[in-house]
């Protein structure tokens, strides 16, 4: 995807300054966009599941997910690079951009967006190879002709696990913990050097201590990656994100916009009631 190529470039020179020294809540007009989604609707055969929501993802920030079950919150994360299309019979209209690219243009090359916009699922899923192998599988689809084995070892530091298994990289990558196999993965996303990494629950499968090191890690990578992450958990919306995006679903079961903003903001003054209702708990 050449056209979304020559973009990156341009947004890694503007992510220092979007970012700021310090990262806080209050999201700035200025600041420039990674996605941007305009009145997107979706269907899965003849069910409606997205209904003209319109986000804006911001450059630099981790923008939160949060919504009851079923409203599209992991329908729209892959809207993003168009994973949704893998489940076959589905219909989208609107438009969604990345990087000021329209994603369904004709030149879009499907292979380059995902490589771009990295995904880490709920559950862990580890390939059945070891370690380092996991980690250099999408370099070496992708054709990379640097050496692998440094960039395998800077993948794993991102994700802070080099330290736990750097004596052990050809061992079952099956035989790490929980915890450590999410990590794992996502260092095999960061390996090939996305702009926007997806992430799905990625910690609602593993333990308390195990959570607490995966938000620990997504509040790390913010400071190079884009991030948008599904949640359930509303203590961790609030503790990792910048903005947060607040979907419902209607009498359909399709899911829609309630309202985005940041984060501090909709957990102290939500501008619509049924936020408010939901972020206490009064519906789910």
């Amino acid at each position: 995807m050449e056209s979304l190529a020559t973009t990156q470039d341009q947004t890694a020179q503007n992510r220092e300054g979007a970012r700021g020294s310090d990262i806080t809540n209050n999201v700035e007009a200025a600041k420039p966009l990674s996605i941007e989604t305009d009145t997107l609707n979706l269907w899965y055969g003849d069910f409606q599941a997205l209904i003209d929501v319109s986000v804006k993802v911001t450059d630099g920030l981790i923008t939160g997910l949060i919504g009851p079950s079923g409203c599209g919150k992991s329908t729209l994360l892959r809207c993003f690079n168009r994973a949704n299309e893998r489940y076959g019979n589905v219909t989208t209209t609107g438009e969604i951009k990345v990087m000021g690219k329209n994603i369904y243009d004709p030149d879009v090359c499907l292979p380059e967006l995902r490589k771009s916009i990295g995904m880490v699922f709920q559950r862990p899923n580890p390939f059945p190879k070891s370690i380092f192998d996991n980690v250099a599988f999408g370099l070496r689809i992708n054709g990379y002709t640097g050496d692998i084995a440094e960039a395998v070892e800077h993948s794993l530091h991102q994700a802070a696990l080099w330290d736990e298994v750097k004596d052990r990289l050809t061992h079952s990558a099956l035989t790490l913990s929980g915890g450590q196999q999410q990590r794992l993965c996502i260092a095999r996303a960061l390996a090939v050097e996305p702009e926007v990494i997806l992430m799905d629950e990625p910690a609602s499968a593993l333990d308390p201590m195990a959570t607490l090191a995966i938000e620990e890690l997504i509040r790390q990578l913010r400071e190079r990656y884009t991030i948008v992450i599904v949640t359930h958990n509303m203590q961790q919306a609030a503790r990792v994100s910048d903005e947060t995006v607040f979907l419902m679903v209607d009498e359909n079961m399709a899911g829609y916009l309630i309202e985005q903003v940041p984060t501090t903001d909709i957990f102290t003054t939500p501008k619509d009631e049924r936020t408010e209702a939901y972020i206490t708990g009064r519906f789910s």
